[in-house]
């Protein structure tokens, strides 16, 4: 870490909610390998007090929120829990930065990109993707309805960073929420290109977001540059005999995250450099 890093480090102190979640806790790994200061919430979201003896305690200059609700094993786990995915994804986020607001704190809301579907206005394979300012057009799935809702209403505080995250990436393979993990124990995958995040080198770009106190609606996913891929095996029909609730496919429009941080890789580049790189030194 160069000494400017170190004098920047020293200024901060997070807040993060989603412990043992996965983005959660890679961000604290993050952190701790950066020298951030940084303490775990131990509120419950939808808990306002408990939320308040939380920032009290820890005095934070930002809280990160990654925790919610995506089901386990997937997202059909919602479909039959509705109250408990609104209870956090909704409720709880909204709590939070409600009281972040009275605080003076900016929050910034790992979400989903998950809220769209190709239309007419954006086709398949066209590479036009949805920009920020876009209305979600996707609640196929409770979870998706249940992001889509929060997300809009989330645009009303001005202290809130709302990052959508898309098929999540990293170098860990061995983690079955890992995109690349959960997607090669499948015996057949869906052909329709889709965005995607690279964590390793996405995660560390929130960090920096927060320093540069960036708000509103940011697509945080790579940009894409291959169009012409090709995965010909399983269609939509047949993925939707082994589903419960449809899933989202779409292409976001990364030009914004791009311009604030130009030397961002595409897709491509970024899990050979992160992903597959990384395993093979490993």
């Amino acid at each position: 870490m160069s000494e400017g890093e170190k004098s920047w480090s020293s200024g901060l102190k997070f807040l993060i909610y989603g412990r043992t979640g996965w983005i959660g806790g890679l961000l604290g790994k993050l952190c701790t390998k950066r020298g951030i200061n940084f303490e775990y919430g131990t509120g419950r979201l939808q808990d306002r007090r408990s939320i308040m003896e939380d920032i009290m305690r820890v005095r934070p200059t930002h809280v990160f929120n990654a925790a919610g609700v995506t089901g386990r094993p997937n997202v059909d786990w919602c479909e039959s829990h509705k109250v408990e995915t609104i209870r956090t994804n909704v409720v709880g986020t909204l709590t939070l930065a409600d009281v972040c607001k009275e605080n003076n704190l900016l929050m910034i809301n790992f979400a989903t990109g998950c809220i769209f579907e190709y239309d007419k206005e954006h086709p398949q394979g066209s590479s036009i993707g949805f920009k920020e300012k876009d209305k979600p057009n996707f609640i196929g799935s409770f979870y998706s309805k249940t992001k889509a809702m929060v997300e809009d209403l989330l645009k009303e505080y001005e202290n809130v960073c709302t990052l959508r995250v898309r098929m999540p990436i990293s170098s860990d393979l061995s983690n079955p929420r890992n995109f690349i993990t959960k997607i090669s124990r499948y015996n057949k995958v869906v052909n329709i290109p889709n965005s995607m995040t690279v964590l390793d080198e996405l995660l560390p770009i929130s960090i920096e977001m927060a320093k540069r106190n960036c708000r509103g609606i940011w697509n945080f996913t790579n940009p894409r540059i291959d169009p012409e891929f090709k995965w010909v095996n399983f269609n939509l029909e047949e993925q939707a005999k082994v589903i419960i609730a449809p899933r989202s496919n779409n292409e976001l429009d990364a030009s914004k995250l791009k311009k604030e941080f130009p030397n961002m890789l595409s897709i491509k580049d970024s899990i050979i450099k992160y992903v597959f790189q990384a395993n093979k030194r490993t």
